[in-house]
């Protein structure tokens, strides 16, 4: 019998490091998930969703604030429990625990203890993507970015996503969990796939034993 193939992925990174871009490459490759003869709906969550407001662009699990901290966490329980129950399907992850570390300490100068979330991903095969753009290389991106973006604004200061970016890197490093580093400074989302492709096969993170 072929082993079920069932990956399970955070990719994590500033804005401009097209996570979303991957995330849907990634649930489309062959190496990955498998040939698809037709399309279907991508198993794609997120906790960048501001989910928290109603209004666009608003507050979820990342940004959320103090008086929120308990929904934030509690909805991190829920999604840690709705994998353990569903550990043989495949989870790609845009953004989460380290998006909201990083913010929270840049914004309110809170460190959240995620100790125990990794604890229960980490023998569930989760494997964390950290990508990365070199620092001159964001202006590009934002020029591509600002073509399609229904809020320019938030683009407007590259040095916070550099800054961010290198206290992300500090927090991966931290990490429990398996985790690659991928340049994307070339924006080529097809290679950039297929080095994850590679990772997950060489480290066993295709498959649940």
């Amino acid at each position: 019998m072929v082993n079920k193939l069932c990956p399970k992925i955070i990719l994590e990174g500033t804005r401009l490091t097209f996570k979303t871009e991957l995330a849907f490459a990634l649930n489309e490759h062959p190496r990955i998930v498998g040939p698809r003869k037709y399309r279907y709906h991508s198993p794609l969550v997120s906790a960048e969703w501001c989910a928290f407001s109603n209004f666009p662009w608003g507050r979820g699990p990342i940004n959320f604030a103090s008086e929120e901290e308990a929904l934030a966490l509690e909805t991190y329980h829920t999604w840690a429990r709705l994998f353990e129950l569903q550990r043989y399907y495949s989870w790609i992850i845009d953004r989460f625990h380290i998006s909201t570390r990083a913010y929270q300490l840049e914004t309110h100068a809170k460190d959240y203890d995620f100790v125990w979330l990794e604890q229960r991903l980490k023998p569930l095969g989760f494997r964390l993507v950290f990508l990365t753009r070199g620092p001159d290389y964001f202006t590009l991106a934002r020029a591509e970015r600002l073509k399609v973006s229904g809020n320019p604004s938030q683009y407007d200061d590259l040095e916070r996503f550099i800054n961010e970016q290198e206290r992300m890197r500090e927090l991966v490093a931290q990490s429990s969990l398996p985790s690659l580093e991928l340049d994307i400074s070339d924006s080529d989302v097809a290679k950039a796939a297929d080095r994850v492709a590679d990772w997950l096969e060489q480290t066993g993170g295709l498959w649940l034993d």
